[in-house]
């Protein structure tokens, strides 16, 4: 999506919209350096210093990260998202213990308010994730492994579940990178399978107690590893 001239009042809120579209469509995408000052002026059609008030706001808000002398970098694609890494930090066991617990209910959830098309489209995300798996890519581990629980939770159909998890998914993509390590150590792959099995059954307890062993074995090893 092309940047457009602003031309009413409010300069600096119509800029934040315009970047901040860009950054949630993943026009502009995590870790990516955006346009430099310049570029964006030209752009615009807008001073300098309305775009350092849109930059200075976005960066507050937790969507870009401004680096002194390196240049602006997107940090999170939502406000959410954004609260999330600053409060999550690098702490893998928080996020892990946060996962479990969108995961659980988003799990249970599924398992009862399911459609034929969810289950559908499970089934082909996860055959997508175990292709991953199977070839040993960890990038590509990461961005369908997290692809699958995102599906998950939206086939509970509870929009705040579902909201509060997307704002979430950029702290579980980087813990699925980090334990995927975890995970060959042990020389066996964490399936899904009895999860998407429980799921289709209907079972929403065990789509629960499926959805929460997986993290509760990584958390161990991830404590197992914290003592060596």
């Amino acid at each position: 999506m092309p940047l457009a001239t602003t031309r009413r009042a409010g300069l600096v809120e119509q800029v934040i919209e315009q970047m901040r579209e860009l950054v949630t469509s993943g026009e502009w995408p995590v870790g990516q350096r955006i346009p430099p000052e310049p570029e964006l002026v030209s752009a615009l059609g807008v001073g300098r210093n309305t775009v350092r008030e849109a930059v200075r706001a976005l960066a507050h808000a937790g969507l870009l990260e401004v680096r002194q002398g390196d240049g602006t970098f997107v940090r999170a694609t939502s406000e959410l998202s954004g609260a999330v890494r600053r409060l999550c930090g690098s702490e893998l066991r928080e996020v892990l213990e946060v996962r479990r617990a969108l995961e659980v209910e988003g799990a249970r959830l599924a398992a009862v308010r399911r459609t034929d098309e969810d289950l559908r489209r499970l089934e082909e995300s996860l055959a997508a994730r175990d292709a991953a798996t199977e070839e040993g890519d960890g990038e590509r581990v990461a961005e369908t492994d997290t692809a699958f629980h995102l599906l998950l939770v939206e086939c509970a159909h509870n929009p705040v579940l579902t909201e509060l998890y997307r704002g979430f998914t950029e702290a579980v993509r980087a813990s699925v990178v980090t334990t995927f390590d975890l995970r060959a150590q042990s020389q066996e792959l964490i399936s899904h399978t009895a999860l998407l099995d429980a799921v289709r059954d209907q079972d929403p307890e065990r789509a629960a107690v499926e959805a929460g062993g997986f993290l509760e074995e990584i958390l161990c090893r991830l404590g197992q590893t914290e003592q060596d």
